[in-house]
């Protein structure tokens, strides 16, 4: 869903607010409360119950992988839940190395951590439908991965004499398409203990319960039974206010529910930031920009976190290059992102092993974060370092890098949050002034985009039922440019600096690129809709009177396609637009020849 800059400022070309998106049910989005809706009526898709066995498993998780160490074999996956689950030789392999922390992050006792692996084959679900509609419902930073896994580990190693190698190395691995790391974190703690206690029936009973749950819908207030545990939910909706947070209220019925989740996606900024939050500002560019940058960290923990942080900062935008959480010199991708003939491509790697202080000192930024456990401590790192101080992984914290920021520091958050720490304020509240302050800049940077891309819509008045839908006008960097002096960022951001030198290199990188990419379909289909409903509204039946039989036949056929078309990509058009046309195309139809009417006659859908 786009940022809205209000109808005053986008102009007459706006055709029509997109609240209208979805059917009469979109308005009952938020808050939580108010979407708890009654099964059978939108709560649960009353096709549900046709589902295949494992389709709401599938929904939630491809499959459960329990990787152990082997002395002869090295890591191996032992076992992998449902047993039908499938995956790729060259995907065990990278689940395989992923899923252990490197040697010399010293891991005792469990750790928690995720990464993110491509996808090595293309796998159609029977879940399609579903998934189409959770998907189009979603935030864009919530959106399935259609070319990546997530893995989400609960390693744990412990002392063993037993054990030729002394120590027990296990790791219980959740692998999923869904961006819900605090979700599946949780539900890890639930599920990883249990098993490391009672081993596979343990795994059988949690896969039976999760093919149980309802299918992950943004909106819906969700309470998932797991291992006589209840954990209650609420996935975030595009429709959403950004910067708000619909939270899950316990009622007294809810005597069951023993964990409400008040976020399923969302890690903690400041904890992860804190050892670098003089520089919060310049990460937040970097990552805006694109650019390639690697975090540094002692445990795979620290490096999926941290990782994740800096992407979550561009919220509501989403980030658009590659992103490891947790990279290892094994990885398939390790020659193509280390290479030193080409310049590094546009992704961020989270790193624990000090070989890739060596490998990719030629990376033109690199974020050193050390122990997160010291929160007490200030961070003492106030200028960014150079690169060439950076020899071995032990070195300080920090940012390495000679990149000049476009815009000059906000000392303002800065002092905020050293005061919090000074005043031992709650992690929770400094989390959420660090979260609102990404927020506004990201939205202070993107409503002129927003702005000036209505702006391209054309005008209602354009749209004829009986021409093509009209086309959005081309985007025009230097077009673009001349608007920012009145309506620029300096409208809702204090912020000074080169606003202009950032945008131009914004709009030369993939998050643009996705961005646009996004806005421009939503545009289409919105003219598309429009388009539909101009058809509604014309008497067809007197129109094509005077039509002969071949050219009648011709019409159906293009509504009925049109029909079609606007069903498969669910086109935001208001209630009662397609029964109203397929109406109008049953009223041609009978005014056909018996002969044809046995052809294209269809009885219009309830």
């Amino acid at each position: 869903m786009a940022l809205q800059a209000g109808p005053e400022e986008l102009g007459e070309q706006v055709v029509e607010e997109p609240e209208d998106l979805e059917d009469q049910d979109a308005s009952s989005i938020s808050p939580a409360e108010e979407i708890t809706l009654p099964v059978g009526h939108g709560g649960e898709d009353e096709s549900e119950p046709l589902l295949l066995p494992w389709d709401r498993f599938s929904a939630w998780l491809h499959c459960i992988c329990v990787v152990g160490f082997d002395l002869e074999l090295g890591q191996a996956v032992e076992v992998i839940y449902p047993h039908h689950s499938k995956l790729s030789e060259k995907e065990k392999t990278s689940i395989c190395y992923l899923s252990f922390p490197d040697s010399n992050s010293g891991c005792l006792g469990d750790t928690q951590f995720c990464f993110r692996f491509r996808q090595g084959s293309n796998r159609k679900s029977s879940l399609g439908c579903f998934l189409e509609t959770a998907d189009r419902d979603a935030p864009v930073s919530l959106k399935r991965d259609q070319g990546h896994y997530y893995g989400y580990v609960y390693f744990r190693q412990v002392r063993d004499k037993s054990l030729k190698r002394g120590y027990f190395q296990k790791s219980l691995v959740l692998i999923s398409r869904l961006p819900y790391v605090t979700f599946f974190h949780s539900l890890l703690k639930i599920l990883a203990p249990e098993y490391f206690d009672k081993l596979e029936p343990c795994l059988e009973a949690a896969c039976n319960d999760i093919d149980r749950w309802p299918t992950p819908h943004p909106g819906r207030v969700l309470s998932l039974p797991i291992m006589g545990v209840v954990i209650k939910v609420r996935i975030p909706t595009c429709y959403d206010k950004p910067g708000t947070s619909q939270l899950v209220q316990s009622t007294q019925t809810d005597s069951q529910v023993s964990i409400v989740l008040p976020t399923i996606h969302e890690v903690d900024l400041f904890r992860c930031f804190h050892p670098v939050f003089f520089h919060i500002q310049m990460l937040w560019e970097l990552v805006l920009l694109g650019e390639p940058l690697v975090v540094m960290a002692p445990s795979p923990a620290e490096s999926s976190d941290t990782v994740l942080a800096l992407i979550s900062c561009l919220s509501p935008l989403r980030y658009c290059s590659d992103f490891r959480p947790y990279f290892t010199i094994h990885d398939s991708e390790f020659k193509e992102y280390t290479t030193r003939t080409q310049a590094p491509p546009s992704v961020i790697l989270g790193v624990t092993n000090p070989f890739f202080a060596k490998t990719l000192q030629h990376w033109p930024h690199i974020v050193r974060i050390g122990d997160m456990k010291q929160e007490g401590e200030m961070a003492k790192q106030m200028k960014v370092r150079k690169l060439k101080n950076l020899k071995t992984l032990d070195c300080k914290t920090g940012v390495y890098s000679a990149f000049k920021p476009f815009l000059n520091k906000d000392e303002d958050i800065i002092k905020q949050l050293q005061k919090g720490v000074q005043q031992k304020r709650p992690s929770a509240a400094q989390n959420a002034i660090l979260r609102r302050y990404f927020l506004e800049l990201t939205q202070s940077f993107i409503i002129p985009l927003e702005r000036y891309v209505a702006s391209l819509m054309p005008l209602q008045k354009s749209i004829s039922p009986w021409k093509s839908p009209p086309q959005l006008r081309p985007f025009l960097q230097e077009e673009f440019m001349k608007t920012l002096e009145k309506a620029g960022p300096q409208l809702t951001s204090r912020l000074k600096g080169d606003w202009i030198g950032l945008y131009r290199q914004f709009l030369r990188c993939p998050n643009f690129d996705g961005w646009f990419r996004n806005r421009k379909r939503e545009m289409s289909q919105k003219l598309d809709a429009l388009h539909l409903e101009a058809l509604c509204e014309e008497d067809l039946q007197l129109k094509t009177q005077e039509h002969t039989e071949v050219e009648k036949v011709d019409l159906v056929l293009k509504l009925k396609d049109k029909l079609t078309q606007a069903e498969k990509n669910h086109l935001p058009v208001r209630p009662g637009t397609v029964s109203k046309l397929q109406a109008h195309i049953e009223a041609i139809i009978l005014g056909l020849p018996k002969d044809l009417q046995g052809i294209l006659h269809k009885p219009s859908t309830p």
